[in-house]
């Protein structure tokens, strides 16, 4: 639910009737919904998702093409601030509010920790306290070093044109102050 700014902690799932698809559940109890999940339902969660499910609907084309809008502004101001800046997959074919960029000489960790009002993500597992680059970022070819040079940005319901200033001004500033990465998240002093 809280995907598509309604309450944590609800979700959904449709189940086609043909052709018939077996679902095993993980929890055993009660049976409630042909014994697929056991458990008393949060009414206040349902009703939550419910309205979130129907401003969405009503506003997804719209706020579909701000948010592209805004992405489109992001990317433009980036690359005029940053040459080299390259977004990973397609420049079209994606979500309107997500935007995945590999950044020239710094890693996303020292871009980070440069611009700390901001919030971003590597999109990175860490398991064994070591940090792995994302399988999807993998998946698209790009190496560890590449990868770790990638930020995920989301632009959402209340970004605002001041914030994408905000963003720009910032990343472009932490790139200029963050020192060069190399493999393995070892750092090098900006002369």
């Amino acid at each position: 639910g809280h995907k598509i700014y309604g309450p944590k902690g609800i979700g959904a799932l449709f189940v086609r009737r043909r052709p018939r698809v077996r679902l095993t559940p993980l929890f055993s109890g009660g049976g409630q919904e042909r014994g697929i999940r056991s458990g008393t339902l949060a009414s206040p969660l349902i009703v939550g998702l419910g309205e979130a499910c129907r401003l969405a609907q009503l506003e997804m084309a719209e706020e579909a093409a701000r948010l592209a809008e805004l992405r489109a502004a992001l990317l433009i101001g980036l690359r005029a601030d940053i040459p080299g800046v390259a977004i990973n997959g397609s420049p079209d074919a994606r979500i309107a509010g997500n935007l995945n960029l590999t950044f020239p000489e710094r890693t996303a960790a020292s871009l980070m920790e440069a611009s700390p009002d901001l919030c971003v993500s590597t999109g990175s597992a860490c398991s064994s306290a070591a940090v792995e680059p994302s399988y999807v970022l993998k998946a698209l070819g790009l190496s560890d070093e590449t990868a770790a040079r990638t930020l995920r940005i989301g632009i959402g319901r209340f970004t605002s044109p001041a914030d994408i200033e905000f963003a720009v001004a910032t990343l472009a500033a932490a790139h200029r102050a963050a020192p060069v990465g190399r493999p393995g998240g070892m750092t090098d002093a900006v002369e």
